[in-house]
């Protein structure tokens, strides 16, 4: 509401559980499909990322309905591709009402009001966001942009809406992985060819993924397996998990990488080439 947006929820649905899920997969698809074809409603920002979106995908067509906002990240990355692969619907990765939201704009663990009023209401122009991050390989390169959570973007693989990457600028991010899981999850990406033509990669700061002392980091990971890739890659943009402002970056989109220097020094921007909504 501070936004100017009307918010419409069913509370015994925001509320429901089922074991670890955030109600019966039946019940969470009703909601979503007629969240999805009610004219009134413009856009569906998600309570959470919890767990089971996948469990949705099999009996959600919507082939038929009007693009709407839908705003997420982390286990939504599957929703994401689903309709991205499918019916080429542009989707958000962004804050949600109880992870970026519920913390207020420019709050740790809260959401960047910024690059949320862009992404939603930006209908004519080009527009630019400062990445906050690392070089670790430096270019300018075109992509469309696509990606999320580097688990769910993983478990594509093999359905039939795997994520097709070819000239993509790839998001990446994640939580709570040791460095060896993020070094498996990267090489099957690189052995199924996900990594293969690819424009560019933006990742995320991944929390918690500290491994023992002696050990490779993320980054170190990250820097091994994608620098010999030669393309633009940036370290540590404060996308999905994070502890900083929850960035809101259009999937679906042309965008540019211009990644310059390396290390401290680096510099680092995400150019949007055209607008995600249409007035």
């Amino acid at each position: 509401m501070r936004l100017g947006y009307k918010p419409n929820f069913d509370r015994s649905s925001v509320l429901a559980r089922d074991g670890f899920f955030a109600g019966l997969a039946a019940d969470r698809l009703a909601a979503l499909k007629q969240a999805l074809s009610d004219a009134a409603v413009h856009g569906v920002c998600f309570t959470r990322g919890g767990y089971g979106a996948n469990y949705l995908l099999e009996d959600l067509s919507v082939a038929l309905a009007k693009p709407k906002i839908l705003l997420g990240y982390s286990d939504l990355t599957s929703l994401q591709i689903f309709l991205w692969q499918k019916f080429r619907w542009v989707a958000f990765y962004g804050p949600m009402v109880a992870s970026g939201f519920d913390k207020g704009a420019g709050a740790l663990q809260g959401y960047d009001r910024d690059s949320l009023t862009r992404a939603l209401t930006e209908t004519k122009q080009e527009w630019s966001i400062d990445l906050r991050g690392e070089t670790l390989a430096s270019g300018r390169k075109q992509g469309i942009l696509l990606g999320g959570c580097l688990t769910l973007v993983e478990t594509t693989l093999g359905t039939p809406w795997e994520l097709d990457t070819s000239g993509a600028i790839l998001v990446l991010e994640d939580r709570g992985m040791k460095p060896w899981q993020v070094d498996r999850a990267l090489m099957h990406l690189r052995q199924s060819g996900k990594l293969r033509g690819l424009a560019g990669i933006v990742l995320g700061d991944f929390p918690d993924c500290e491994g023992p002392a002696s050990s490779e980091t993320v980054k170190d990971v990250a820097r091994r397996i994608l620098a010999p890739l030669e393309i633009p890659i940036v370290w540590g943009a404060p996308i999905g998990h994070t502890q900083r402002p929850i960035f809101t970056l259009p999937l679906g989109i042309r965008a540019e990488l211009p990644a310059t220097g390396e290390g401290s020094g680096s510099a680092a921007r995400l150019n949007i080439l055209e607008p995600a909504c249409v007035a």
